[in-house]
């Protein structure tokens, strides 16, 4: 042994590792005979002790291996709670969430670093750190260590085109991506199809948020075309991209293969009156649609005649305040209101010239009993249709926020929803801003 301690020597094995190599020798005695045991059949002279001694050496290494590998582990698990702690958070094996941390550039450097340790991760959320702009590229080139991933959260950002790029490139290598949300990046604009053009027949891809990106009508037309690739998208936000509205047709055209949708928001997307007869086609293949957002499109006034709206007849949530609606628009609401009758949030506020004209329509509120959220806030209503509206708010139970912000006429009126008040075990919100409520309101209210 003393030779083969020496041979380990000069063969390059340090002598820390010797205990390592007595240790596996005690370790190992009851696989050995016992001194004596077998004495008679033992011949030292013709006995080569060589292979022994190899296999002990072997055990050395492997053990002083796993050893290393263990300490490693263990320092870079440390490493990694001491630096979710600073930033707030807590370890978990399938969620990354870094959202709004102010992450500093070593922040990054540490959050690629979190990667190789987090293979089954799900979700990763790193929105609204401005320090990622630039420095995208080193994480998604990780990206192929967290495969299973399937929510990715980047808004807020701030991409650049070099980020663009590298983002493209990442969702090569995440086939089972459910969720993408790039809002609030405005470099996204004119790259759209950089980015998604990976994106195979069949993707995955639920939920797609596309917020504020600074689309342009090109982007638009490539989202159309997207849309027959995915798999079963359920989600589709494209709000606040001013520019889409010219390839509306495109965009409408896609959304006829999407018959499990559940979300559609295109709010301030630069609509025209021309939009809602191409959404209108759309609509009868949408039948599982539970929330279509059309707010803020002030060219939208004129639009919704002889509408299609009523073959959402699993609408949960309809917002169209400040679409400029006319005398005709809420005409023929009036006829679709009674066919939503699984409608629980409806928003017509700032649309001014409805004042005069909803009297039925508010009057047939009454015909949506799992009504839970009513604003028709700054509508110019009058007397009369406010009357209306306290009548049905009488059958609406489900009512759990009330707003009426900006309509003078509710001033000495209030004691119409007196019974409303009364009887709804529902209500949390009830706003009354600038209503020109008197003394007698206040009263009522106390």
């Amino acid at each position: 042994m003393s030779q083969t301690g020496k041979k380990s020597s000069s063969d390059g094995e340090t002598t820390p590792q010797a205990p390592l190599v007595n240790e596996s020798i005690r370790g190992s005695k009851s696989r050995f005979p016992k001194a004596g045991s077998r004495k008679e059949s033992i011949d030292p002279k013709t006995t080569d002790s060589q292979p022994q001694d190899k296999t002990l050496k072997t055990i050395s290494l492997d053990a002083a291996k796993t050893l290393t590998s263990e300490t490693e582990l263990g320092f870079r698990m440390e490493e990694d709670e001491r630096f979710l702690q600073k930033l707030g958070r807590k370890a978990d094996s399938k969620c990354l969430d870094l959202n709004n941390c102010r992450q500093t550039t070593a922040d990054v450097r540490d959050t690629v670093a979190l990667l190789p340790s987090l293979p089954d991760l799900e979700k990763l959320d790193i929105s609204w750190n401005d320090v990622t702009r630039g420095n995208l590229h080193a994480l998604t080139q990780q990206m192929h260590l967290v495969s299973k991933l399937k929510i990715l959260r980047l808004s807020s950002c701030r991409c650049t085109a070099d980020d663009v790029w590298a983002l493209g490139e990442a969702i090569k290598v995440l086939p089972e991506l459910e969720e993408l949300n790039l809002s609030w990046n405005s470099k996204v604009g004119g790259n759209l199809p950089l980015i998604l053009q990976t994106l195979q027949q069949g993707s995955k891809i639920q939920t797609l948020e596309l917020m504020d990106c600074t689309l342009t009508s090109e982007d638009g037309v490539f989202v159309g075309q997207l849309l027959p690739r995915l798999q079963n998208p359920e989600v589709l936000d494209l709000s606040i991209n001013r520019n889409i509205g010219g390839s509306l047709n495109s965009i409408a055209h896609g959304l006829k293969s999407t018959s499990n949708l559940k979300v559609l928001k295109l709010h301030s997307c630069g609509l025209s009156q021309k939009s809602v007869k191409l959404l209108d086609a759309a609509f009868r293949y949408l039948r599982e649609l539970r929330t279509l957002d059309l707010s803020c499109n002030k060219e939208l006034g004129g639009g919704f005649e002889d509408s299609q709206l009523a073959t959402l007849e699993h609408l949960e949530g309809l917002d169209v305040r400040q679409c400029s609606m006319t005398a005709d628009d809420v005409l023929s609401l009036t006829q679709v209101i009674p066919l939503l009758s699984s409608l629980q949030e409806l928003d017509l506020s700032a649309n001014k010239e409805m004042g005069s004209y909803s009297e039925n329509l508010l009057s047939r509120l009454r015909f949506l009993p799992a009504l839970k959220s009513l604003i028709i806030s700054n509508c110019a209503l009058e007397s009369k249709t406010f009357t209306a509206l306290a009548e049905a708010s009488i059958h609406l139970p489900a009512l759990k926020i009330v707003n009426l912000s900006w309509n003078t006429c509710i001033g000495g009126n209030l004691k119409l929803l007196l019974e409303t008040l009364k009887l709804s075990m529902s209500l949390q919100v009830l706003r009354l801003s600038s209503c020109s409520l008197v003394t007698e309101d206040m009263a009522l209210l106390e």
